[in-house]
């Protein structure tokens, strides 16, 4: 108990230092916090809390969760920065803390420690723990739902540990088993818990919270329930067929994994209808009612286009090849990516019968395979997609860890020697890139790339305490690494790179030079213009069209439609309280064509890129009653 209890500490104190260490300091990135902070603040303000709108847009994007979530951070903390990204953080740490939860199950506390902490520091996972995105709220329910199918389904790690007087490596390593043949609890109350996890979850990111965890559990049901009927039919054949005609039987029966029989009968044991009952009463709802609410709108546009059309077509340029999930796992699971070679390696080899910890690592290997090979599948990729698996890779780097350290890894020492070496070239280039883009893109802060002697002192010491056989001060050499690094990445150089977000002082000139001003975008419109302008702006064209020839022959604007985009000339002539924001290159292409009186109110850098945003307006009222008093001054003269 005393143990639990040290490591549940450190795994808080980790947690909390990395997720909230200046969790509301920078400001939102574009695109997708604003979106969602955005949307939640809409809903709040309209007092709805079924249709998601964002920029007066309805927003089908996502399905109502994470919008709940924020909203009612907003009525506790108020309106920022801080309130937008809260339950994210709050999220991770609870999906941390069942990671730690499964290790220990399946295999030790140790590796339920290891796990914990690796997660908690590599890189993708924090940052869907510290952004307003709905990334954390998916990846808990999908964790939670597989902690309650490993709660419900294996034995608990060491119920069958060794009597006193045994070998002590035997007692230190005794992984969990499957407790019943179909791979499935029997427990009826758990089976609903673990849907009701995956409900939820459909009412923060849609189908996939449901497919996916179900993908999980039913190929590794598949694998295990074939796996024992191969074993037994391998000890029926002992010297009745030759070599080579008992692994020809046994490969077929391996194959018999995909045949429709087992496929039907592992789905049936899975008991399907009592998912659909769960998610009908949970989420289905909700669905139902912003269905009738929106007249159908907000389920064409979330079904049809941000999930069937994004596994059918690459969306927004998000494509890749069948390698582009693995390499992002690389690096969104750095630093702890360094180990991937020796880790898979000897998760392989142990998940042979004959070893101990079998079926813990298969399911581990399920959870990150099912991910990454549907996800690979889709042709939109973005590297999001994956961190629902992040968890089964740290339970697998966890693993390797823990029998590393105490020399008993199945992997040849060279390659954890490689993973130092690469833990200190990834820091030798972050010293030497990081001046050389900040020149261009961070002018002034290229001390920033001081980071990469963290990772580089950190794989030195790896490195010499390797050399001296001690393991153990290796891993945690490396643990602090990687928390040293995370912290100060998410914690500290992030409000230095947000610095450098310029926008907040164009909006700023606005406010100065118009008490109500109604702002539109010309050429590049980005979701925190609207968040940080508390106001909707209307999307520009450079059209010589009049605004009347794009509404219907009623004249009434369309229910739930896009808001279709208005000629830069109709919307200045609307009022001089009218104000354009606009790139240089999109101002060049219609200058000439601008009113007399139109003038450039301020100009910022635009973040990250070339060019430079500019305000355009009518002169203000102000100056223009300064100038005309100066004129008549100057007749009387």
């Amino acid at each position: 108990m005393i143990r639990h209890r040290n490591h549940l500490l450190i795994i808080l104190f980790v947690s909390g230092l990395v997720f909230f260490t200046n969790l509301g300091g920078p400001r939102l990135w574009d695109r997708d916090e604003p979106r969602n902070a955005g949307c939640a603040a809409e809903m709040l303000q309209r007092a709805d809390w079924v249709t998601p709108v964002f920029n007066d847009e309805l927003r089908s994007h996502k399905p109502v969760l994470l919008y709940w979530l924020m909203m009612s951070a907003y009525t506790v903390f108020g309106v920022s920065e801080f309130s937008a990204r809260f339950w994210s953080a709050c999220l991770g740490t609870g999906t941390v803390l069942l990671t730690y939860f499964i290790g220990q199950r399946l295999f030790h506390p140790r590796v339920g420690l290891w796990a914990a902490v690796m997660l908690a520091t590599s890189l993708m996972f924090v940052v869907a723990s510290r952004a307003a995105t709905p990334d954390a709220v998916l990846v808990f329910c999908s964790t939670a739902a597989l902690a309650l199918y490993v709660w419900g389904n294996f034995q608990r790690a060491g119920s069958d540990s060794p009597q006193a007087g045994e070998d002590q490596a035997a007692r230190d390593w005794n992984p969990a088993g499957v407790s019943t043949v179909a791979g499935f609890p029997e427990q009826r109350l758990v089976v609903m818990g673990i849907y009701s996890l995956m409900a939820i979850g459909v009412l923060a990111k849609g189908p996939v919270a449901v497919v996916l965890p179900m993908a999980v559990i039913g190929m590794f049901m598949l694998i295990h329930r074939q796996a024992v009927e191969v074993a037994e039919g391998a000890w029926k054949e002992v010297g009745q067929r030759t070599l080579w005609q008992r692994w020809a039987g046994r490969v077929g029966r391996c194959l018999q994994v995909f045949s429709p029989r087992h496929f039907l009968r592992t789905l049936w044991a899975m008991r399907p209808l009592t998912v659909l009952m769960m998610v009908a009463l949970i989420a289905l709802p909700w669905y139902v009612w912003v269905g009738v609410r929106t007249e159908g709108a907000w389920l064409r546009g979330f079904l049809l286009e941000h999930n069937l059309h994004r596994a059918m077509e690459p969306m927004e340029g998000h494509g890749g090849s069948f390698l582009y999930y693995p390499l992002a796992a690389c690096l969104g699971f750095f630093p702890w990516s360094i180990f991937a070679i020796p880790m898979l390696l000897c998760a392989a080899r142990r998940t042979g019968r004959s070893q101990a910890g079998h079926a813990g690592y298969v399911l581990v290997l399920c959870w990150v395979g099912v991910y990454i090979g549907l996800f690979s599948v889709a042709q939109t990729k973005l590297p999001s997609y994956i961190t629902p698996c992040y968890p089964g890779l740290a339970i697998l780097a966890g693993a390797f860890l823990f029998h590393w350290t105490r020399h008993r890894s199945l992997a040849a020492n060279g390659w954890v020697y490689l993973s130092m070496a690469c833990l200190m070239m990834v820091g030798i280039t972050i010293m030497v890139g990081v001046p050389l883009a900040a020149q261009r893109y961070l002018p002034g802060d290229g001390w920033i790339g001081l980071l990469g002697v963290i990772l580089l002192v950190g794989g030195i010491v790896g490195w010499i305490l390797i050399a001296m056989k001690r393991l153990a001060l290796a891993g945690w050499a490396v643990t602090f690494t990687s928390v040293a690094f995370t912290a100060s990445v998410f914690g500290f150089v992030s409000l230095v790179v947000d610095s450098h977000q310029q926008s907040d002082r164009l909006l700023k000139v606005i406010d100065r030079h118009h008490d109500a001003p109604v702002v539109g975008a010309l050429g590049a419109l980005e979701p925190s213009w609207v968040y940080y302008l508390g106001s909707p702006i209307q999307v520009l064209s450079a059209d010589a069209g009049s605004e009347s020839d794009r509404l219907p022959a009623d004249g009434s604007p369309r229910p739930w439609a896009p808001r279709e985009a208005v000629p830069v000339l109709d919307f200045l002539q609307q009022g001089p309280d009218r104000v354009v924001i606009t790139t240089e290159g999109a101002f060049a292409a219609v200058r000439e064509r601008l009113p007399d009186d139109c003038v450039v109110l301020g100009e910022v850098r635009y973040f990250l890129k070339k060019e430079r945003l500019l305000a355009i307006g009518r002169k203000p009222v102000r100056e223009v009653e300064i100038a005309e008093q100066g004129d008549a001054l100057g007749r009387k003269r």
